[in-house]
């Protein structure tokens, strides 16, 4: 199902992501190739699901979270 052109919140999740991405790739890069946008990405998307901490996980990374609760 397609969310509405303006009107965020019927995927919050989504925009979100949007947002993300657009600020923290998009707008800090000149590319010049497909291949560097999804090396950058690859490279990003690393980061985030590794090794930065997430205020939802009470400022663990994802790896130190999954590390404390393993058992």
């Amino acid at each position: 199902e397609f969310i509405q052109p303006g009107k965020p919140m019927q995927n919050s999740y989504v925009e979100r992501f949007n947002r993300t991405y657009r600020d923290e790739i998009l707008n800090r890069y000149v590319f010049k190739t497909l291949s560097e946008v999804r090396a950058i990405t690859e490279e990003s998307m690393d980061e985030y699901n590794e090794e930065r901490p997430h205020d939802a996980l009470d400022d663990l990374t994802p790896f130190e979270y999954r590390m404390a609760h393993q058992q």
